[in-house]
């Protein structure tokens, strides 16, 4: 296999050795060299999987490692945790980019070294190993990447409204709009309501004395809002089917 002389080394770094090799193999194909190749096998349906496991396996890991903090601090902690320079970090520590299949293209626009591209594979391969290895595996990967970034500290300014960037760009989504909707009270003693949009819809809404204050409360409900959905569809990925009525 053409990654095969450096799969040891890796797997010795991940602290899991694979059953099938062409998993991992799969995860660290990007859509550029598929397309360039005429193939349909690339790594993103594996970094949606691996994507929805880290929320998962993160949001418990925080859970149960910080009993004290309320949920919208959990929330915060989980959106860096999961958020693509966080990822892309412990990627180039796993050297993944040396390891990608890249199309010429993005190749020479320096994809080895995109956040995104390196967030996405090391994802990829969280979702490989759970197809591979399964849930507990996979729990022990990620928590081990959990521990790794949690020493590290965030990779840039840990508040609300940078965080929530990182989290869109790492989306693709265009950058969070913020508006204030709402101020009452006497000059001294303002208070105001700032409304965060996301893609165009209402995402999070916050108060504050200030501007900034409200801004950033707003930022961290729509972190909330999107830890939560997230987890939800965790679960529903989780659930099993429903079994179809017998005939009567």
């Amino acid at each position: 296999m053409w990654w095969r002389t450096r799969r040891d080394d890796l797997e010795e770094k991940l602290g899991y050795r694979f059953s099938d090799p062409e998993r991992l193999g799969e995860a660290l194909v990007h859509r550029s060299w598929a397309h360039e190749q005429g193939s349909i096998d690339h790594n993103e349906r594996l970094e949606f999987l691996g994507d929805a496991v880290l929320g998962l396996v993160a949001a418990s890991w925080l859970y149960a490692r910080h009993p004290e903090q309320p949920e919208g601090e959990l929330a915060r902690c989980k959106a860096w945790l999961v958020a693509a320079p966080t990822l892309a970090r412990e990627a180039r520590r796993l050297e993944l980019g040396e390891r990608l299949r890249l199309g010429v293209g993005e190749e020479r626009s320096g994809g080895r070294e995109k956040a995104s591209i390196l967030a996405d594979a090391l994802e990829a391969v969280f979702g490989a190993i759970w197809l591979d290895g399964g849930p507990e595996a996979a729990r022990r990967v990620i928590e081990r990447y959990l521990e790794e970034a949690d020493r590290a500290g965030e990779p840039t300014g840990g508040d609300p409204k940078t965080v929530l960037q990182e989290v869109v760009q790492g989306r693709g989504w265009p950058l969070p709009s913020y508006a204030i909707v709402d101020e009452a009270g006497p000059d001294h003693e303002k208070c105001f309501v700032c409304e965060v949009s996301l893609r165009g819809e209402p995402a999070g809404r916050g108060e504050g004395r200030t501007k900034k204050e409200a801004q950033q409360r707003a930022a961290a409900a729509a972190l909330e809002a999107l830890a939560a959905a997230e987890d939800a569809a965790a679960v529903r990925s989780e659930a099993p089917d429903a079994p179809e009525a017998e005939d009567r």
